[in-house]
């Protein structure tokens, strides 16, 4: 049996769906049209916004999926969990600090850096230094040497997310024309890995008990 609980699947899986689902229905509820290349997620929950409340309940919904999912992935790494659920709180905390008429305000743009940066980070910090003894004899290696080929994965995993985020944060700051379309992209693989994670450390045996 898998040490992860189904339900961590199921908040897992839940977080694509919130934030997709999310900007899918905002877009197509604007009155004026929406361009979500040059335009990001946070204007489809700002204060003014048509049917503001579609984007800011896809957004609290993914926060909510994170922590819940921190909670639940008990094979990663302490660190890792840790900085799950600090993306997931971060999100919450932006959802709290909507974009308005003039603007981010600086809470609103502090707690997006975070969450990005805690969700890009994560997986590197998520795989153990070393497999659990009872796992490592069932599989005839040394405690530590099974989880190599996952950290590499994981270890890619972070590179690329960070990639993304490195590619949306140039074009925050220089406004450039491609804002809506890289922050979509980063959201959307940042949102994918935990989901990715669960399915993963769910395939795997739930280490057995002494004797």
């Amino acid at each position: 049996m898998s040490a992860v609980p189904r339900w961590a699947l199921l908040s897992a899986g839940g977080a694509p769906l919130f934030l997709i689902g999310g900007w899918t229905l905002a877009q197509a509820a604007q009155d004026d049209g929406f361009d979500p290349v040059r335009q990001t997620i946070s204007a489809l929950a700002a204060t003014g916004a048509d049917h503001r409340w579609i984007m800011t309940i896809g957004l609290a919904g993914l926060g909510l999926c994170h922590l819940t999912t921190a909670l639940g992935l008990v094979s990663a790494a302490p660190a890792g969990r840790a900085l799950l659920a600090l993306g997931g709180l971060a999100t919450l905390v932006l959802v709290a600090f909507p974009q308005n008429a003039t603007g981010s305000s600086t809470m609103h743009v502090v707690a997006a850096g975070v969450a990005f940066g805690a969700l890009a980070v994560w997986p590197a910090l998520a795989v153990p230094r070393r497999a659990a003894p009872s796992l490592a004899r069932e599989h005839r290696h040394p405690p530590g040497e099974g989880t190599a080929p996952v950290r590499r994965v994981a270890l890619a995993a972070a590179v690329v997310l960070l990639g993304l985020v490195g590619w949306f944060t140039v074009e925050f700051f220089t406004d450039g024309a491609w804002i809506g379309l890289t922050e979509r992209l980063a959201a959307a693989a940042e949102a994918g890995v935990p989901l990715a994670a669960v399915l993963v450390s769910r395939r795997r045996p739930r280490p057995s008990g002494p004797g």
